[in-house]
């Protein structure tokens, strides 16, 4: 199937994706159901049936997303001779509290990078801070002007720095576009832990050059510099199996792709005619600025008739992610409220109906823990719905008539759902081996293991991470605003202590939950403990997948040949971590920017 397929090459996919998801739920839903009848149907039965439909369609659509991405290969799109950039390319920075030496040491690498592919010139680098810590804005004004010195930046980098920070990023975009949008024929929106190779944004703004109805190009970022065993287990994940899933979600988004808000390039003219966004109607969490912006943006810009896409052969666009689940947890809960929100959007005039659905697809991947939850509770209580067993059910018959077995299909049910959450990671394996592309993931062994170690991992955490996304979901239906926090960046170790003050909650109920299993439906406990034991020792899980490890396992490609704009950016990181003069650079705006200089 090629690459990205457009209107209508999306409809195939996404009717397959469809299709395969609800045949798979109705399967799970059909089966549950018999399991149920078998000693006398009843209320819980049905709606234990019920839980399972919702949370079967939703791990089977992961799966149809996996395969579709296997039957493809990533193809640049069809374009004509490279002949040099006639545009000028904004490179937005927002930053929040951020470090400023590693900020821009990640510019002064980009730049560098740029300069090598000889179109530096067509590139301009502006620093949007929402900072609120008067002490790291006066870090952000000083290292700026050693940056602007080191990288002979003048006119072509600026700073400047919001008085009220109305909007969060989003807001913060908005505002460059308002003040210095007209100056720019694309603007590259990148987040503070972004790096992106130059030849990687140079072929982004000669794409948009040579397709002038692509509105918004997307790229698949690599997370990047993990050293915690929870880091880097997640760093080989979006390495190794992203790729695929992305392509077969790309392949069912079409030309009206996905964008996350970073790592991605837009055509100034019509974000900022396309995407300006409202204030919803109620206080937060479900009203006020809306968090999750970069789905909405891409939904605006669809209805405009603008093609939104991801081109998932470009290579060279990176990024830094959690260390530990706290953080993780922390980020996920910004991302809880955002996606819920759109239940106040999905209904929105003249969108494009994939994009609603991928509004109702984000707020289900929230509430999906839930309906486990409730098919776990559930069926904790089932026993005291369940009617007596009638074992004379024919009048003046004088044999007992004993219920059917039906242990084969609860057993078959089971093995069919973790078959969903399994087997398409062992296909990617697979086919990483067939390929050839395990050798660059240290191996096919090393690949193989590595992922059979990320199953087990993933399914170790599991319980954990389902305890603090279902605490998110009701925090945000019962009216707490998360706000949006700074992002933990660099050592992200936890002590037990310090696990212990963030899960204890966690470790009470999987203690509860164990506890009134025991009591009431003892034959369930052995199914359950690979759900209580990780939620009862949560903390010392934590702490474990928080600290560094030596192994061989999860090496990715940037682990044994870094990117070069990675090593230049390690390179200058290490030169700036001497004095630096208290001096700030001044620089003018180009003309009808609307930056304001530092």
């Amino acid at each position: 199937m090629g690459r990205t397929a457009g209107r209508s090459g999306a409809f195939i996919p996404r009717t397959l994706g469809l299709a395969l998801s609800a045949l798979a739920a109705s399967g799970a839903f059909m089966l549950f159901l018999q399991f149920g009848w078998s000693d006398g149907l009843d209320a819980m039965d049905i709606v234990r049936s019920a839980f399972i439909l919702i949370s079967t369609f939703w791990l089977a659509w992961g799966a149809v997303q996996a395969v579709l991405g296997l039957l493809s290969q990533p193809r640049p799109p069809k374009l004509p001779p490279f002949n040099g950039l006639n545009s000028k390319t904004a490179i937005l920075v927002p930053v929040y509290n951020e470090d400023p030496v590693t900020v821009y040491s990640r510019i002064a690498a980009m730049d560098a990078s740029l300069k090598a592919t000889g179109y530096a010139r067509h590139f301009h680098f502006a620093i949007l801070s929402d900072t609120r810590n008067d002490d790291v804005a006066e870090q952000e004004r000083i290292w700026f002007g050693r940056l602007v010195d080191e990288c002979d930046g003048a006119g072509r980098m600026f700073y400047r720095r919001r008085t009220n920070n109305k909007g969060r990023k989003a807001g913060n975009i908005e505002d460059f576009f308002q003040r210095a949008g007209g100056a720019y024929d694309f603007a590259l929106i990148l987040d503070a832990d972004s790096l992106m190779e130059g030849t990687t944004i140079v072929e982004m703004a000669r794409r948009m050059e040579a397709e002038p109805e692509l509105g918004l190009l997307q790229t698949l970022p690599k997370v990047t510099r993990a050293k915690a065993r929870f880091g880097r287990a997640m760093q080989f994940s979006a390495s190794f199996h992203s790729p695929i899933f992305a392509r077969g979600l790309a392949m069912m988004q079409g030309d009206t792709g996905p964008f996350w808000g970073h790592n991605a390039i837009v055509r100034s003219r019509a974000f900022a005619e396309s995407c300006g966004l409202p204030e919803l109607p109620g206080k937060p969490p479900f009203g006020g600025h809306i968090m999750s912006h970069d789905y909405v943006e891409a939904a605006l810009l669809a209805r405009a008739g603008w093609i939104v896409r991801l081109d998932d052969d470009l290579e060279g666009s990176f990024e830094e992610g959690p260390e530990n689940i706290i953080d993780h947890a922390k980020r996920d809960r910004r991302w809880c409220q955002g996606n819920l929100q759109h239940s106040k959007i999905v209904g929105a005039p003249g969108l494009r109906s994939w994009n609603r659905f991928v509004f109702i697809q984000g707020i289900l991947s929230y509430i999906s823990p839930l309906f486990w939850l409730g098919f776990i509770v559930s069926s904790i209580f089932a026993p005291w719905f369940a009617p007596p067993v009638n074992y004379f059910p024919v009048e003046g018959w004088p044999f007992p008539v004993f219920p059917s077995d039906e242990t084969w299909k609860a057993i078959g049910l089971a093995i069919g759902i973790f078959g969903l959450l399994f087997l398409p990671k062992l296909l990617v394996a697979a086919d990483a081996a067939l390929s050839g592309r395990a050798r660059a993931f240290g191996g096919t062994g090393n690949a193989l293991s590595s992922t059979l170690m990320e199953l087990v991992f993933s399914s170790i955490t599991a319980p954990i991470l389902m305890m603090f996304q279902t605490r998110s979901v009701l925090q945000v239906v019962f009216g707490a605003d998360g706000g949006w926090p700074t992002n933990n960046r660099g050592d992200g170790t936890l002590g037990v202590g310090e696990s212990w003050t963030a899960t204890w909650w966690i470790v009470l109920t999987g203690a509860v939950v164990l506890a009134t299993t025991w009591f009431l439906a003892p034959g369930l406990v052995p199914w359950l403990l690979p759900i209580a034991v990780p939620m009862i020792v949560a903390p010392f899980i934590v702490s474990w997948t928080s600290k560094s490890s030596r192994t061989n396992l999860f090496i990715t490609p940037m682990d044994l040949n870094p990117a070069p704009v990675m090593q230049r950016q390690d390179r200058i990181l290490a030169a700036w971590q001497g004095p630096v003069s208290a001096s700030v650079v001044t620089q003018p705006a180009p003309s009808g920017s609307g930056v304001t200089p530092a």
